[in-house]
């Protein structure tokens, strides 16, 4: 199939988020943004998560990227809904962009929009684009030193995934320091060790996702019939 390819519309407008919430809600689906740097493990973990959620819930993808549409061509080929949104250069993906995308979609067929922002621990932990919540991936080869020196991505997001928890062995990575510093710029957030390529802690995170998945969607169906 054809994939679909968008460009970054920069227009700042932070109300263009809810308006995007506005959207889905609509049409009860759940937007989530995964984001982390180049090599976490973003496309991998939203394939394993596809695979083990595309029997329960209808889900579609943005794939976005500075250049390049490798990661949607991975996306096409499971049969999933994917529109590549092409940045131009910038480092994160913007609510005016995701509106402007969503037309793309069938909203009607879908439950769950996955979104993959640009890989980068910095902007785009300042852009809110509608999601529903906001998982954040460290991978261990990256260093156990990350939540430290980027506080904002982890103090924003819902949920951390310590991704490639297969390697810990190899490097010199202390888990009980993430997790710790990730409790101590967000006391609520989630955090999970799991690895793509070994399965290790994928069902305790896919728990977690179908239970905020179904809370998000449970919330719009109420919303809209008390106003409908």
């Amino acid at each position: 199939m054809e994939i679909k390819v968008m460009h970054q519309i920069m227009e700042w407008n932070e109300d263009v988020s809810d308006q995007v919430k506005a959207t889905l809600a609509e049409h009860r689906i759940c937007l989530i943004n995964v984001m982390g740097s180049p090599g976490a493990g973003k496309t991998s973990l939203i394939v394993k998560l596809i695979a083990a959620l595309r029997d329960e819930y209808r889900i579609g993808v943005i794939e976005g990227d500075i250049a390049g549409q490798i990661d949607a061509e991975t996306i096409d080929k499971l049969g999933i809904p994917v529109v590549q949104l092409d940045t131009d250069g910038a480092c994160h993906i913007e609510a005016e962009s995701v509106r402007h995308m969503l037309p793309l979609f069938d909203l009607e067929q879908l439950d769950v929009l996955i979104v993959e922002n640009i890989g980068n621990l910095v902007c785009p932990a300042e852009f809110n684009i509608g999601e529903a919540f906001r998982v954040a991936l460290l991978s261990v080869p990256e260093g156990d030193d990350k939540v430290h020196k980027y506080p904002l991505m982890f103090a924003t997001s819902d949920a951390v995934v310590m991704h490639k928890y297969d390697m810990l062995p190899y490097f010199d990575f202390d888990d009980k320091r993430v997790e710790n510093d990730a409790k101590g710029v967000n006391p609520q957030v989630k955090v999970f060790r799991a690895s793509s390529r070994t399965g290790e802690g994928m069902e305790e995170l896919l728990g977690y996702l179908r239970a905020r998945i179904d809370a998000v969607r449970t919330a719009q169906a109420e919303t809209k019939e008390e106003n409908p």
